[in-house]
């Protein structure tokens, strides 16, 4: 006799069927490594590895400080997540890491709260991740219009651009949030640093031009190399802020095990946890989901696709786990998943890759990456926001439908001058609201793409 029946037990039945899926870690996405093709694909997949491994290093140092965290939190945070992610998500090519569009978020929280809040918030959202991925909820996500998406990715790479221009400006200002950066910057303008400002558009400049030659110039890293070299020969002395100045020494004993911490219980923590949690909840979902789906059309997968509720399960573990070994919240990361595809990756062996060539290269590199200024940082996060606002996309919106391109421009004022969440679930109100108003905005990268010859550059 069954245990459950009718309705309920179909829902189990189908709860019990995906948790089986979700951890069968050889599924689907290694169905292009085969017995007569190993050779190459481990070989291709292992220099997408390596491509995005040195790519990746001076990125997730940047996220990292621009979220009011270490340096090496970022770097140890891309590496565990992608080893989990490519280990029990659903998507054969996502490369997983820091992404742009926590910065404001985790910053908001340290700014309040420690990395432990920070771990408990990212806990709860990782259970809350796994259990939506278990009621198979993946399709949900996908009510959000493109729109909304597009108006939240301006938002943010505006917000990135304008809170970090101090480091590339050589100020030291004491207050985060982005009005308190825009009015320090007004009242020091006059303490400029021309050596900073060269250094930070040098750094801009030559990532933003060297990923154009060819996706096999690790150009973030070069950058790096460049400024770091300037500030201590012919710029030494001339008053640039060093990583070293701001966060001491960078360890290369990456691996602390962080527990969760619980503040004073009040209405005001229990508000602000809610936030956080739906708001990291939030961006998992919805940027893991576009970055997979991105990645299949990228790579012209024509076998199995993407499992969006696996993504969720996946994405949650990431949640609880990276943060617990002094990390902090990662998703799938758009430019480092297309480079990754760019370089040859087949298998999420690519992944693994990555996760061991990252912290060998950064474990060598400690002792140097404490010297590099602040200004490179801030050249490196300036190149990531104005890569986020793709004008194509823009005027696919805003053309396509007029309420739609509304709702962008909306959401992209919203995100900036009030804070995350409240610009993105206001235009999400306003769309459910005025639903009628609204025309058809289908995906302009619906059809699956003839998969980009090695050596292209990542397209904008």
């Amino acid at each position: 006799m069954p245990l459950v029946t009718g309705t309920r037990g179909g829902v189990v039945t189908d709860m019990l069927s995906r948790l089986t899926q979700f951890m069968t870690i050889f599924d689907d996405r290694f169905e292009d490594l085969e017995r007569h093709n190993w050779k190459p694909t481990v070989y291709r997949d292992f220099s997408a590895g390596l491509i995005v491994a040195m790519t990746a290093i001076p990125m997730a140092m940047g996220f990292a400080m621009a979220s009011g965290l270490r340096p090496e939190q970022g770097i140890i945070a891309g590496a565990v997540a992608c080893l989990v992610g490519r280990t029990f998500g659903g998507s054969k090519y996502q490369v997983y890491g820091p992404t742009a569009a926590f910065i404001p978020v985790i910053a908001s929280l340290m700014g309040k709260y420690d990395h432990g809040f920070l771990i408990l918030c990212s806990g709860i959202s990782g259970v809350i991740l796994m259990l939506m991925g278990l009621f198979g909820t993946g399709r949900i996500v996908k009510l959000v219009p493109n729109s909304i998406v597009v108006g939240f990715t301006v938002g943010i790479g505006v917000t990135i651009a304008l809170t970090n221009l101090d480091s590339v400006l050589g100020l030291r200002l004491d207050g985060g949030g982005l009005v308190n950066v825009l009015v320090g910057i007004a009242a020091n303008i006059g303490d400029l640093n021309g050596y900073a400002l060269v250094i930070g558009l040098m750094t801009f400049l030559v990532t933003r031009y060297l990923l154009r030659v060819s996706i096999f110039i690790p150009a973030p890293l070069i950058a790096l190399g460049g400024a770091t070299l300037l500030a201590g020969t012919a710029w030494q002395g001339s008053g640039l802020t060093l990583i070293q100045d701001r966060y001491g020494e960078i360890p290369n004993n990456f691996f602390v095990f962080t527990a969760p911490t619980l503040p004073a219980v009040s209405p005001a923590m229990l508000l602000d946890m809610s936030y956080y949690v739906v708001a990291i909840v939030f961006v998992s979902a919805v940027e893991s989901l576009l970055c997979s789906s991105m990645a299949d059309r990228l790579a012209g997968n024509r076998k199995t696709p993407f499992n969006p509720d696996k993504e969720f399960w996946g994405q949650g573990l990431v949640q609880i786990i990276t943060p617990l070994i002094n990390g902090f919240p990662c998703t799938g990361a758009l430019a480092r998943t297309a480079t990754s595809i760019k370089s040859g990756a087949v298998t999420p062996l690519a992944g693994y890759f990555k996760f061991a060539l990252k912290l060998g290269m950064a474990y060598y590199m400690a002792q140097y990456l404490n010297l590099v200024p602040m200004a490179c940082i801030g050249g490196i996060l300036l190149w990531v926001s104005t890569n986020m606002i793709k004008p194509a996309e823009i005027r696919y919106v805003w053309s396509a439908d007029r309420a739609h391109g509304l709702l962008m421009a909306y959401t992209a004022i919203m995100v900036p001058v009030t804070d995350f969440l409240t610009g993105v679930l206001s235009a999400l109100i306003l769309y459910f609201i005025f639903r009628k108003s609204f025309g058809e905005l289908p995906d302009p990268g619906h059809a699956p793409a003839v998969r980009p010859k090695a050596g292209q550059p990542v397209p904008a």
